[in-house]
């Protein structure tokens, strides 16, 4: 039998390319239809179908817009569930930056706004302490 797990369960909702493409471009600031399809280079279809399950999961809502001239249009916002997932999508891309990256080094870089230090993402215990060899510094309980 399948272990339960909430790894799962994430994973269901935003394990697939297309998703975390999605939630990359949206958390970049990007959050038209058009110009997350050109960001991302999913098919009309397969974006259509990622924005409607993230929307439908409460990751992202769709909003209502409108240009001066121009009909109303819908754009797509990160709800508190999708900006949740900001440090998901840090850690994955300072993997792929360190093990995937070619010579040329990143193609991205996220800083602080305020600071303008390099944003990282890193394990931290409720007491502060950072863990650095996460294969001797956890340990698991199972709830359940």
């Amino acid at each position: 039998m399948a272990r339960e797990c909430s790894v799962a369960a994430a994973l269901a909702v935003v394990g697939e390319q297309w998703s975390l493409l999605v939630l990359r471009e949206v958390a970049l600031g990007v959050r038209r239809f058009d110009a997350i399809r050109e960001n991302t280079g999913a098919s009309r279809a397969i974006l259509g179908a990622r924005l409607c399950s993230l929307t439908e999961a409460g990751v992202l809502e769709k909003v209502e817009y409108r240009e001066p001239g121009s009909r109303t249009r819908h754009e797509y916002q990160l709800t508190l569930a999708g900006r949740e997932l900001q440090p998901v999508l840090t850690a994955l891309m300072q993997w792929g930056d360190k093990h995937l990256a070619g010579p040329a080094g990143p193609p991205l870089t996220v800083t602080h706004a305020n600071c303008g230090a390099q944003v990282r993402a890193a394990l931290r215990c409720e007491c502060g302490h950072v863990l650095t060899d996460t294969g001797r510094e956890l340990a698991v309980q199972h709830n359940r």
